[in-house]
C-alpha cells in the first residue's frame, strides 16, 4: 500500500463533533510515511477525487450510536446517491468515486463515540478518552501499512448506520 487517506470530518465549534478533525491535526504533525491526510466540516462531491487517487481511505467522525470508545468499520458505496443536502455520507463519496472514476477504494470508518454536540464549547472529558484510544489505534494501523491489518482490525460493513448524532 502506497497511500492512505485519513479524512476528518466534524465542526470543532461543537463539542465532541470535532473528534475527526483532531484525529488528522495529530497526524499531521507526525508526517507518517505514507499517509495524506484532509478535514473538512463535512464531505463533499469534491472529495471523490482524493479517495480516487488514494490506496486506502479511512473516514474519522463523531458518532453518537456506537459503543464505546470507538468502532472500525469496513465501508462500501451507498447504492443510491442523492445530492439533496449539503453533505455526503462516506459511503455517498465512494459511490460517486466509482462512477466517476471507476474506481472504489478500501474504505473504512473511524466512529469515535461522542457524548455533546452543543456550539462554541469544548468537547467533553469522555470524548477526550476515547480520542486517545481511538488515536493510538489508527496510528498503529497505519504505521503497519498494510491492507490486510485493516481488514483483520475492522468489523463488516454496516456495522454503523449513521455516523454522526
Amino acid at each position: 500500500m502506497n497511500q492512505v487517506l485519513i479524512y476528518g470530518f466534524g465542526n470543532p465549534g461543537r463539542q465532541d463533533d470535532g473528534l475527526g478533525p483532531e484525529v488528522v491535526r495529530r497526524l499531521e504533525s507526525e508526517h507518517l510515511p505514507g499517509v495524506i491526510t484532509d478535514s473538512n466540516y463535512q464531505l463533499n462531491i469534491e472529495d471523490a477525487v482524493a479517495v480516487a487517487e488514494s490506496d486506502a481511505v479511512i473516514f474519522v467522525d463523531a458518532a453518537l450510536h456506537v459503543d464505546e470508545p470507538f468502532a472500525f468499520c469496513r465501508l462500501t458505496p451507498a447504492s443510491e446517491i442523492t445530492f439533496t443536502t449539503h453533505a455526503m455520507s462516506p459511503e455517498s463519496v465512494l459511490a460517486l468515486c466509482e462512477d466517476i472514476y471507476g474506481k472504489i477504494p478500501p474504505a473504512y470508518i473511524l466512529a469515535i463515540k461522542g457524548y455533546e454536540w452543543e456550539m462554541a464549547t469544548p468537547m467533553t472529558e469522555q470524548a477526550k478518552g476515547n480520542l486517545e484510544q481511538a488515536y493510538s489505534f489508527i496510528r498503529e494501523l497505519v504505521l503497519k501499512q498494510s491492507l490486510q491489518a485493516f481488514d483483520e482490525n475492522a468489523v463488516p460493513s454496516g456495522c454503523l448506520n449513521a455516523t454522526v448524532q
